[in-house]
């Protein structure tokens, strides 16, 4: 079934347009020139900052001119993933959207409804001419997924609306009003690889099969990661059967829980049968573990070609045990809001190869210090083995209001809609909404969107009934926007 075909048609249409445009996160020139051009086109005002970000403004309907000005926001980037058995090129090809049942999916990759759902609500705004609505603003941000560029670069002053609606959550029937702060951990240390003995044999071992998913949305969940389960089958080979490791990587995104690692051993001759009993036997006992949350764990020991070289013993066995030691998942739950993750840490990358060591990890918090407190745990991990650390990239939180004139207001629109009240809530992953209101701190804010599962994974996937109901409760919101003071 064509997308293009689902309701509201005026939503869809859009979101199929926006699958067509490469735009992974770093290479938004395509989706930016494109966002530029569908403004101009409709004869609205429309700038590019200095930054990247779009902004289009559409002045307001005849007789809504006294409503506050209302910033529709998302983000035009997406998480580029792919299963490996997928040919794509997220640079060059296109998203291949399709319809099971209720949910649309793509095929083998990401959707790029993390942010694009939010992207065409607002390109359907712009393009409707049956709405009312006071003063809008469409800012359309750069580079969210790997570091909030277009947030943090936007320029205070250059909008002139008051209340932001920022459509990038991903459950519908809920109002999020805080976000959790985030942070980059990085810890590299450099080796001397040694010559792998004459005769010696090697084996590659693949950890493929998990879900993975969102490092905010979905950490909660429980679900393995391939680098920790890479780690401790690497352990349990050095302490079962003497093996020495040559390379081993895992994870390519910071914001994404990883699905996949892999790693080359060598051994003497003779130890093969040791290796393969004792990955089996660990791997059953993780996929044990596992069996509810990430059923589809595979492990796997194949021949590989003998490489020429391989880490140090005592090096290598440093480097693991640093590893398996550092904190991944959730550190702390929330004391303030129940059932709220309130700090994280997602062991993201893992590469040791040619001499060199990196690890990386995205820390997330509501709670600034107890970020701090976990990025110390991280660090004491490394200097231990005497790796050098670093943390980049700190963003703030999202405080919540809850005396915020437009949450009231969608909370009303909400129960009049559609009889029940909307949840309100504060979400674990890092949103815009944050660093946003640090350049303009009078915004009223707050976040919505439809169901998405699974984001930033290729099992990402879009509840078509939900954009109904979001888009609706947008039009409404705008109708019943605030007047100004």
């Amino acid at each position: 079934m064509d997308i293009r075909n689902l309701k509201p048609e005026r939503v869809w249409k859009q979101f199929y347009a926006l699958t067509q445009i490469p735009r992974p996160s770093k290479k938004e020139e395509k989706i930016r020139a494109f966002m530029a051009d569908y403004g101009k086109k409709l004869g609205l005002e429309t700038l590019v900052d200095g930054i990247g970000n779009v902004i289009i403004r559409k002045p307001a309907t005849p007789g809504m001119e006294n409503r506050k000005g209302i910033i529709l926001q998302a983000h035009m980037d997406m998480v580029p993933q792919k299963n490996n058995d997928t040919v794509h090129d997220f640079e060059k090809d296109p998203i291949v959207p399709r319809v099971e049942g209720d949910w649309v999916y793509a095929t083998g990759t990401t959707l790029g409804a993390d942010n694009g759902m939010g992207v065409a609500a607002a390109m359907a705004v712009l393009e409707a001419d049956d709405l009312v609505h006071g003063p809008l603003e469409v800012l359309i941000t750069t580079d969210e997924e790997t570091g909030m560029t277009g947030a943090r670069g936007l320029e205070p002053g250059i909008l002139k609306g008051s209340v932001l609606l920022n459509m990038d959550s991903e459950d519908e029937g809920e109002l999020y009003v805080g976000c959790a702060g985030g942070e980059d951990g990085s810890f590299k240390l450099e080796y001397r690889p040694e010559q792998v003995p004459a005769g010696w044999e090697s084996a590659r071992i693949n950890i493929t099969g998990l879900k993975g998913g969102h490092s905010g949305m979905d950490i909660i969940l429980g679900r393995g990661n391939a680098n920790k389960i890479l780690v401790r089958i690497l352990y349990k080979l050095i302490e079962t059967c003497g093996i020495r490791i040559a390379s081993a990587e895992g994870g390519d995104l910071r914001n994404a829980i990883p699905r996949e690692a892999d790693a080359i051993i060598c051994y003497e001759p003779g130890k093969k049968a040791c290796v393969e009993k004792t990955v089996a036997d660990i791997a059953a006992t993780i996929g044990a573990e596992l069996k509810l949350v990430d059923p589809g764990l595979t492990v796997s020991v194949m021949p590989a070609e003998v490489p020429s070289e391989m880490i140090p013993e005592e090096t290598a066995l440093k480097i693991v045990r640093a590893v398996y030691a550092a904190p991944n998942g959730v550190w702390a739950m929330s004391s303030s809001m129940p059932g709220l993750v309130e700090t994280s840490s997602n062991l993201a990358i893992f590469r040791v190869k040619k001499g060199k060591m990196e690890v990386h990890c995205l820390l997330r918090s509501m709670v600034d210090t107890a970020k701090t407190d976990m990025g110390t745990a991280l660090a004491c991990c490394f200097a231990n083995i005497g790796a050098s650390y670093s943390f980049t990239g700190a963003y703030p939180g999202w405080q919540p209001n809850m005396d915020s004139p437009i949450l009231q207001t969608m909370l009303k629109t909400y129960k009049d809609m559609y009889g029940k009240d909307a949840e309100v809530k504060a979400i674990h992953a890092g949103l815009e909404c944050g660093i946003l209101g640090g350049h303009y701190p009078h915004w009223d804010m707050i976040s919505f969107g439809p169901t998405i599962r699974s984001p930033h994974s290729p099992d990402e996937r879009c509840l078509i009934p939900t954009v109904q109901k979001f888009w609706d409760l947008l039009v409404e919101t705008l109708k019943n926007a605030p007047v100004k003071a």
